[in-house]
């Protein structure tokens, strides 16, 4: 299963011209981008993204569920893939090019605050929370004790190793460029799968006193402290 492009040829309607070029402004200048700019990148006029959506606001929530689908699609191919084709991975990591505004549309939905950040979040935790389940009844991902937990965790890890890579980048206008992407990924990529794969600690004593430590530790599917 391959997950949908940006923007794919068939797709070339007027709406879906705006919300490509929404969604490309928003990833680059943030949610304060203007409808006049985001109708010059469309190539439509300002009157007509708003006969289209009705509001900025509108329009704002028509690209969330556009990303949110494209990252739970992509998901869902690689856990798809790896049963048979490891190298599923790899070639998610070739079409770069293509997700770097949806990263870029992510980062800035949580640099955004507020509550549209903490649903923006929330809505990729339940997506995750689906796509994993797919992962662990394959026998490709590890069941948590907390899967809603970790996924908060590991979503939280990765966005926030991106952000850190932004907030500390020197050029303002580096999220629009490849060599910026490719540095902060680069960086990001094997330390993740290691962890991922081959884990951090050699043994589980930490694990153990947390969980005679709390009052109520998680337990497995079977009521069981494991």
């Amino acid at each position: 299963m391959r997950s949908r492009p940006l923007l794919s040829e068939g797709d070339l309607s007027t709406r879906a011209r705006i919300r490509h070029a929404a969604v490309a402004r928003f990833g680059r200048d943030g949610f304060d981008a203007s409808l006049r700019t985001i109708a010059h990148d469309a190539g439509v006029s300002a009157a007509s993204v708003v006969k289209t959506f009705g509001s900025k606001e509108a329009l704002r929530a028509e690209c969330d569920e556009y990303v949110f689908a494209i990252i739970r699609d992509s998901k869902r191919s690689v856990i798809a893939a790896q049963s048979g084709a490891p190298g599923a991975f790899i070639g998610q990591l070739a079409r770069m090019d293509e997700y770097r505004p949806l990263i870029a549309y992510v980062l800035r939905a949580i640099q955004a605050g507020g509550d549209m950040a903490r649903s923006f979040i929330d809505h990729m935790v339940e997506d995750a929370l689906g796509y994993i389940a797919d992962g662990v009844a394959a026998g490709l991902v590890v069941p948590s004790r907390d899967e809603e937990a970790r996924i908060r965790f590991l979503i939280g890890a990765t966005l926030g190793n991106l952000l850190l890579a932004l907030a500390t980048e020197p050029d303002p206008s580096a999220i629009e460029r490849a060599e910026f992407w490719d540095r902060a990924l680069n960086a990001l990529t094997l330390p993740a799968l290691e962890v991922y794969t081959e884990g951090f600690l050699t043994d589980r004593a930490m694990l153990d006193a947390y969980l005679l430590y709390v009052p109520d530790p998680p337990t497995d599917s079977s009521g069981v402290v494991a």
